[in-house]
């Protein structure tokens, strides 16, 4: 029998479709280590202009103008797949995708983006494409980019995201509720007493989180002296991302801190600091809250993006696991909340436990290896 081989379609518009993606291939590694996997960014099928274009749009209207984004957002999230926008989408790039599917000949496409899902999904629905696609929704509620009757299957994170496709006209059987893919690790048992030695922290205090590189700097320092300058003891981890001018600035606050303080710039050991915290302050996009929820650590969400990130941070209160705050004023109170009434965070580490079924990715890809054998199995027969 011919190795699997599969195509996994993702953007780096956010970070969270690329991650999603990667999870998926992490866990396809995991089951059939010689399967042939390609790992493409929508981006790269459309002109460099464009693609330039679109990038700096959205994160500028992110960065600088929210609103404007969860207007554009709430416009367009009830749009028919039939609609004038959605049929000049589906015909972005479609014969530079076609040209690459023909040449690569996978077993089944994966997409943790909505509009390479729905450009390949039509090309299903006019049978131009023999190959199934399975899409993966990467947030908590259903945008209608995401929606198109030619998916052959949905993987979503949790019922309410299955109930939305249903009532959208999606066939119930072709959704599954895997939660949204995070990385194995993220799942694997973790020394947390050597984590904790490794960073010189005290194992006896309780441990925040602080995702500063998605906020203002200036933000970030007021949060960090906050907790730096706490009259009950509490440690502190700062992660800065690619932000070294925020890096830079925490120095002096980190000198003069009452409390520990730990610094760091960009990591790959998210999973580390998720497995010792017992508190993240942070945005709310859909792998970050996943992640975070595997790990059972409830979560503070601090000025969610409207939109997508709004309707995440919804859930996360739904489920008990974690508390928005709006303003800093809401955030300066939550904090001393948590600080004070310990008892209120491992209430919500038991709500966060509960939040999500658990092995996402592998849940995932046990869908997609039975989704590739049903279909050998009728090509056999046929």
């Amino acid at each position: 029998m011919k190795s699997l081989r599969i195509l996994v379609f993702s953007a780096t518009f956010g970070n969270g479709h690329l991650r999603a993606a990667e999870a998926i291939i992490e866990g396809i590694r995991l089951k059939d280590p010689f399967a042939e996997i390609i790992h493409l960014d929508f981006g790269d099928f459309l002109s460099k202009r464009l693609n330039t274009m679109a990038k700096s749009l959205y994160m500028e209207m992110i960065k600088h103008t929210p609103r404007l984004w969860g207007q554009f957002y709430a416009k367009t999230a009830k749009l028919h797949p039939k609609s004038i926008m959605q049929r000049f989408l589906n015909q972005l790039g479609r014969s530079d995708f076609l040209k690459y599917i023909q040449a690569f000949e996978p077993d089944l496409i994966v997409c943790t983006y909505p509009t390479v899902s729905s450009i390949l999904a039509q090309l299903r629905l006019e049978r131009i494409l023999n190959v199934p696609v399975m899409t993966v929704i990467t947030d908590y509620a259903v945008h209608s980019l995401w929606v198109h009757p030619g998916v052959d299957r949905y993987m979503v994170a949790c019922e309410e995201v299955r109930e939305s496709l249903v009532s959208w006209g999606i066939e119930a059987q072709r959704i599954h509720v895997t939660g949204i893919p995070v990385s194995p690790r993220f799942e694997s048992k973790m020394d947390r007493a050597y984590i904790i030695s490794k960073f010189d922290l005290n194992s006896d205090l309780p441990v925040f989180l602080v995702m500063g590189g998605v906020y203002e700097g200036e933000i970030v320092k007021r949060i960090c002296k906050q907790l730096a300058d706490s009259l009950v003891p509490v440690q502190c981890l700062i992660v800065c991302g690619k932000n070294e001018k925020l890096y830079q600035s925490l120095e002096e606050v980190s000198e003069q801190a009452r409390n520990r303080i730990v610094r760091f710039g960009y990591v790959s050991n998210i999973d580390e600091l998720m497995e010792i915290s017992d508190l993240i302050i942070t945005k709310a996009g859909g792998l970050t809250v996943s992640e975070a929820l595997t790990k059972h650590l409830p979560l503070v969400i601090f000025k969610p993006i409207p939109g997508q990130e709004v309707e995440n941070a919804k859930f996360v209160q739904r489920m008990g696991a974690g508390q928005v705050a709006g303003t800093e004023e809401e955030l300066e109170h939550l904090l001393n909340r948590f600080l004070s009434y310990p008892e209120d965070i491992t209430r919500m580490q038991e709500k966060a436990a509960l939040a999500l079924p658990g092995r996402s990715s592998e849940r995932a890809v046990d869908d997609l290896l039975q989704l590739v054998s049903d279909l050998r199995i009728k090509q056999k027969i046929g």
